[in-house]
């Protein structure tokens, strides 16, 4: 699936997911595109892999100008690995996941190192990454970023962090690296936040000793600092009240029908044609899929909506726009509700895509993610406007979508959020006291300068919004084909220019310009200027920020 020819399986309609019991496993486990691999005990260590590699990703293309640029669409979870295998036949040793967007890592113990990039000996470099995401985990030796441009770590624990290029993020994380914004005093551009204001973790399955299976539901938690694997307030829910879905049986009137009932589903593998939303209006339902799959709007109506109601929970599954003007392909509220903090819904690994594979064959969608409701937290969500396809690269706005994410409630929370390469602004923040800590953009390539002049940014908080604050937005761009000259990478009401906490700009490639990164405040990122430009007004204090 990786390593030798680049990139197999990328646009595959396969979907795997690989799920042990509790047990010690000498095996090396490969973990490719559409491919989730997940422990079921009731704690990590129930499910230990002592082999030389044990879980592992692989950079999906070993030219190191590419790298694991495209190595998207896996995770692992709920699991211990004693993996030391000497990788690059020199001193490091420990568990390999070079990934970008998409790949998550929730729930791991690793014995020794944990590398997030790979080294290709042929042409001695780092191959390129691009973003990921861990949760949740323990390393007891030391975490290696490399060549990993930015990257999000909530509520874990490491011995060591080493590393660092544009944007690096720590939220609730022991042993993370003291703040710095920027690069300057031969310092790592870092953001760390002391603990995670409200958060609850992804829900799992776990198995018996009988063979039953239950979904486990965490607790919310505030203010937390570090992992949580005991979590004695979870819910657990015997399967008897689980709907475990098929792609080749279930369609959304049949899967629409147990969700009526009250029943929490979980989509087994697969691609699942919807020709109608999969509603969920019960409080506290959960929406699981399994090996990332794949819920397509196959009408110009949402795959999945969320009723005015409490508590509910979706997590790990691929959005995919269809052949139709969607107006979102997740839609949660009518703008009616205000939610509740005591009960705020979730998302977890939320993925979406517009364009990738040749079917559907004019993919488009208005907007990715719309939340109307307050209280909604968002844990891992990457909102991708495809630039390039099975068929080969992007041109000319075509699949198109205007906006990744319309946040429209208020008291809103994201940890990491990526959204990348629409039309119009990429993100679109309406609601009031909203939180984003991380978000990874990059503009689109293919737009003509009328992109510019039109005032797209990559960040946009509305102009009525009173409270807001982000952490580490960082706003990349290449334009391919135009010269586009954008004015601010992000666009805020001036009275929350300091709520900005080391937001950056950066160039990739091409010929345009963001003139400033956050209104009018900072420096440009173009080829004539400079890469990449920090906005460091926001106070620090200890070497962590304050919330």
């Amino acid at each position: 699936m990786n390593g030798g020819q680049p990139e197999i399986g990328q646009f595959s309609e396969r979907r795997f997911a690989f799920l042990f019991k509790p047990g010690s496993y000498d095996v090396d486990v490969p973990v490719g595109y559409y491919t989730q691999v997940a422990g079921l005990g009731k704690s990590p260590s129930d499910v230990v892999f002592t082999s030389a590699k044990g879980v592992y990703s692989e950079e999906a293309n070993l030219n190191p100008y590419t790298g694991a640029l495209d190595t998207f669409w896996r995770s692992a979870e709920n699991f211990q690995t004693d993996a030391d295998f000497n990788w690059w036949g020199s001193s490091p040793m420990g568990m390999l996941w070079a990934v970008s967007q998409a790949a998550p890592l929730r729930r791991v113990i690793v014995t020794h190192d944990l590398y997030l990039f790979q080294y290709v000996a042929p042409w001695s470099a780092a191959g390129y990454a691009s973003g990921g995401f861990m949760a949740n985990s323990v390393v007891n030796g030391s975490i290696f970023s490399g060549s990993q441009q930015q990257f999000m770590t909530r509520n874990s624990k490491t011995a060591l962090w080493s590393g660092a290029v544009r944007n690096m993020v720590f939220v609730g994380t022991e042993g993370a690296p003291s703040s710095h914004c920027g690069d300057s005093d031969n310092s790592a551009p870092i953001t760390t936040v002391d603990s995670t204001p409200v958060i609850a973790e992804k829900p799992f399955v776990t198995i018996d000793g009988t063979g039953k299976y239950f979904l486990n539901i965490p607790a919310m938690t505030v203010n937390r600092r570090g992992v949580d694997f005991t979590d004695s307030a979870a819910t657990v829910v015997d399967f008897e009240n689980v709907y475990v879905a098929n792609s080749e049986s279930d369609s959304s009137e049949t899967i629409n029908a147990e969700l009526s009932k009250g029943l929490h589903v979980v989509l087994s593998p697969g691609i699942y044609n919807l020709t109608a939303p999969l509603f969920l209006n019960t409080e506290g339902q959960v929406l699981l899929g399994l090996g990332l799959a794949t819920l397509v709007a196959m009408n110009p109506v949402a795959a999945v909506k969320v009723g005015n109601v409490d508590g509910v929970r979706i997590a790990a599954v691929l959005l995919e726009a269809g052949d139709y003007p969607t107006e979102a392909l997740l839609e949660w509220g009518d703008g009616t509700y205000a939610g509740n903090a005591a009960n705020p819904g979730f998302l977890h690994d939320i993925f979406a895509r517009v364009g990738g594979p040749l079917v559907p064959v004019s993919p488009q969608a208005k907007r990715m993610v719309r939340i109307n409701s307050g209280n909604v937290i968002g844990d891992n969500l990457w909102l991708w406007r495809a630039d390039h396809t099975a068929s080969g690269t992007v041109y000319n706005s075509s699949n198109p979508c205007d906006v990744g994410l319309v946040v429209n409630g208020d008291d809103v929370t994201m940890y990491a959020l990526a959204v990348e390469h629409t039309l119009q602004d990429l993100t679109q923040w309406n609601g009031n006291r909203g939180s984003t800590f991380f978000y990874q953009s990059e503009l689109p390539y293919d737009v003509p300068e009328t992109y510019g002049t039109s005032g797209y940014a990559g960040y946009r908080v509305g102009s009525s919004v009173e409270e807001h604050r982000a952490y580490g937005v960082g706003v990349y761009h290449y334009f391919r084909d135009h010269p586009v000259v954008v004015e601010s990478a992000i666009s805020a009401p001036a009275h929350l220019l300091e709520s900005f906490t080391a937001p950056l700009s950066m160039l990739l490639n091409g010929q345009g310009t963001i003139q400033h990164i956050i209104n009018s405040e900072g420096d440009a990122t173009s080829k004539s200027t400079t890469q990449a430009a920090w906005y460091c007004e926001a106070e620090e204090e200890d070497g962590a920020v304050l919330v």
